[in-house]
């Protein structure tokens, strides 16, 4: 089996996943927040949806330099959350789908200011700093969800909101 395509059963079910998250996100609590040192709800919803254009540039491009600081679109409602999320999710599992093993293996890298945060395989940075990256956030707005009594859906298997997968 080629890279890719054991990538994309994972891509396809994260990227599931992670929009019927962001499709509960409350409009009224875009400010929220749990804790002084935590991201609003707007700006970690927004986070996650941006990460298919994240894969998208991942193979697109051998680097990423994130100094200056990168300006994030803005956002003020799920509709518009849910809309930058599904413009770019074609994109990324297209670029995704064309990948050979060859684009997967090569090195892509972090910068800051020019300055190398890390280098590693591209298929490497698709699983962390990705897919991983993103389930990470993801069980973050779940817990955002819970403090705002928002049930939860079912993801790898029931929640405690909803009985079945």
């Amino acid at each position: 089996m080629a890279l890719n395509e054991a990538l994309l059963m994972e891509f396809d079910r994260e990227m599931a996943n992670t929009r019927t998250c962001l499709a509960r996100i409350p409009d009224d609590k875009f400010d929220w927040k749990p804790h002084a040192k935590s991201m609003t709800l707007r700006r970690l919803a927004l986070h996650l949806a941006l990460f298919p254009n994240w894969m998208t540039e991942t193979l697109a491009k051998e680097s990423l330099d994130i100094a200056p600081p990168y300006q994030p679109p803005k956002a003020d409602s799920r509709k518009e959350i849910l809309e930058i999320f599904d413009r770019d999710l074609p994109a990324a599992r297209a670029a995704l789908a064309q990948a050979t093993d060859a684009d997967l293996l090569k090195t892509w890298t972090l910068l800051q200011g020019g300055k190398v945060l890390f280098s590693l395989p591209r298929t490497a940075v698709l699983r962390t700093m990705v897919m991983n990256h993103m389930v990470h956030h993801r069980a973050q707005l779940g817990v955002y969800l819970r403090l705002n009594d928002i049930p939860l859906p079912a993801i790898y298997g029931p929640s405690a909101d909803e009985g079945a997968a």
